[in-house]
C-alpha cells in the first residue's frame, strides 16, 4: 500500500528539462509581444526565433529522454499559442497595421484565429496525420514569415505603415495557409541519431554560414518559399483540384488517399506503356 502511495505521488511530478525549453520559448513569444509595443520590432522578430529554436527543441528533448508526458503536450500547445499565434499577430498590428483601423486588426486576428484553429487541429490529429506531411501551414513556420517580413524591413529601415496594405494580406494570408489542407514537408522522417559522411556535417556549417551573412534576408527568402510549397506540392500530387484539397474537414487519411489515387491514376498511362514493352 505504501509503494502504490509513493508512486502515486511520483507520477505528479513534472519532467524538469522539456518543460524548461517550454518555458523557455514561452518567455521569448512574451518578451516579443513586450518588445513590439515598445517598438523594437527587431528585437520582437529575434525573439520569436528564439521561440522556434526552443519549440523544436523542447519535443526531441523528450523523446530522446523519454520524458513526454500530457502535460508537457498541453503546455507545450499553450506556450505556442503565446509565441506563434499571438506574438507574431500583435507584432505586425504594431509594425504595420494599426493606421487601417479595423482592417489591420481583422487582419491580424484573422492570423491569431488561425493559429489557435492550427493548433488545436494538430492537437486532434496526433497518431493520425501522416508524420511526413503537415495539413496546413505549421504555426512556427507561419510566424517566421511574419517575424522575418518584420525584421528584413526593419533592417532596411522601411516603415510598415508605407505598406500596410501589403502586410496586412500577407497576415491574413498566412492566417489561412495554417487552417488550409495544403500538404507541407515536416522533415519528421530525418534520423537525427542516425550517422552521416562527413559531407553532409560541412554542408550543415555552409549552411550556417550562408544564413549568418545576411540573417533576415535569407530566412524570409527561405520561409516564403516553404509558404508556397504547401500550394505547389498539392496542386502537383493531385489530377483535379478540390475544395477537400484546400480547406475543409476532411481527415488526413481521406485527403492523403485521395492524393495517392490521383497520383495513381497519372501514373497509369506510363505503366501501361512500360508493361507492353519486350
Amino acid at each position: 500500500m505504501q509503494n502504490s502511495s509513493n508512486q502515486t505521488v511520483k507520477n505528479k511530478g513534472i519532467y524538469l528539462l522539456p518543460n524548461l525549453f517550454t518555458t523557455a520559448g514561452l518567455f521569448s513569444g512574451f518578451y516579443a509581444v513586450i518588445a513590439s509595443m515598445n517598438a523594437n520590432f527587431e528585437a520582437a522578430a529575434i525573439a520569436i526565433f528564439v521561440a522556434m529554436i526552443c519549440d523544436g527543441l523542447d519535443g526531441r528533448v523528450a523523446r530522446l529522454t523519454n520524458t513526454q508526458s500530457d502535460f508537457g503536450a498541453e503546455y507545450d500547445s499553450m506556450a505556442d499559442m503565446v509565441s506563434f499565434g499571438m506574438a507574431p499577430a500583435l507584432l505586425a498590428y504594431n509594425w504595420a497595421l494599426a493606421d487601417l483601423g479595423k482592417i489591420g486588426w481583422l487582419a491580424a486576428f484573422i492570423y491569431c484565429a488561425g493559429a489557435a484553429l492550427r493548433l488545436a487541429r494538430f492537437n486532434t490529429q496526433v497518431g493520425v496525420a501522416d508524420k511526413r506531411y503537415f495539413q496546413g501551414l505549421a504555426s512556427p513556420a507561419a510566424a517566421a514569415v511574419i517575424a522575418s517580413s518584420i525584421w528584413l524591413g526593419n533592417q532596411y529601415s522601411l516603415d510598415g505603415k508605407n505598406i500596410s496594405w501589403i502586410a496586412g494580406l500577407v497576415t491574413a494570408a498566412t492566417g489561412l495557409l495554417m487552417v488550409s489542407n495544403f500538404r507541407y514537408h515536416s522533415f519528421k522522417e530525418i534520423d537525427w541519431r542516425g550517422k552521416v559522411n562527413f559531407i553532409a556535417i560541412l554542408l550543415v556549417v555552409g549552411v550556417f554560414v550562408v544564413v549568418s551573412v545576411q540573417p533576415a534576408l535569407i530566412l524570409c527568402i527561405g520561409f516564403y518559399l516553404y509558404a508556397i510549397s504547401g500550394p505547389v506540392i498539392t496542386i502537383r500530387t493531385v489530377r483535379k483540384l478540390k475544395v477537400a484539397h484546400v480547406v475543409g474537414d476532411n481527415e488526413p487519411s481521406e485527403i492523403d488517399t485521395d492524393i495517392a489515387t490521383a497520383a495513381d491514376i497519372e501514373a497509369e498511362p506510363q505503366n501501361r506503356h512500360e508493361e507492353g514493352k519486350p
